[in-house]
């Protein structure tokens, strides 16, 4: 189990804190030894899209860290106060440059080990009038055999990718749940 242990002190009043299990609680938490504030460490959610134009999808070539130069969807981590839809939309205008509308989520995949959800939703692009932003070094569109399947970044885009073009050959689309390790 993802037991992260990565709070030190607390955020209330600055002194230290020690893992241990609150009355009412199952498990170890963050709790301040000074003023007994509990800190409690949540999964964060990574939202993004997959956007298509035509018998193509769009995939970005990631210009930081981590994977430096690999391929992905256009995602990132959703913002406080925006929805996950919006948040996706978000992540694709400044990843990608892209004009998209949302067609329903499509995958929800838990990364436990990091402690993320990451939710992608299917996208139709209203064009092709697209430009990588500052966290991509290229965004490019390509057809189910052009992808570089060997140089994607994370397995969460790689699965996505894998059960659209399944569902493609189908002609049906649904709701991808999964786990990774």
């Amino acid at each position: 189990m993802f037991a992260p242990r990565s709070i030190k002190h607390c955020r209330a009043c600055g002194a230290e804190v020690r893992y241990q299990t609150p009355a009412d609680d199952n498990r170890d938490r963050a709790t301040c030894t000074v003023c007994t504030t509990i800190h409690y460490e949540n999964p964060l959610n990574v939202v993004g899209t997959l956007p298509v134009w035509e018998e193509k999808v769009l995939l970005c070539r990631r210009a930081i860290e981590p994977r430096h130069g690999l391929w992905t969807l256009p995602a990132g981590f959703m913002e406080l106060g925006e929805t996950t839809e919006q948040g996706a939309i978000r992540e694709t205008i400044e990843e990608a440059g892209a004009n998209i509308e949302l067609e329903g989520l499509y995958s929800m995949i838990n990364v436990v080990r990091v402690g993320q959800v990451h939710l992608f939703y299917r996208a139709r692009m209203l064009d092709t009038d697209f430009v990588p932003g500052p966290e991509s070094i290229e965004a490019r569109l390509f057809t189910e055999a052009e992808i570089p399947w060997g140089e994607i970044a994370f397995r969460t885009t790689k699965l996505t990718l894998e059960f659209f073009f399944a569902d493609r050959r189908e002609g049906r689309f649904g709701l991808h749940l999964a786990d990774v390790g």
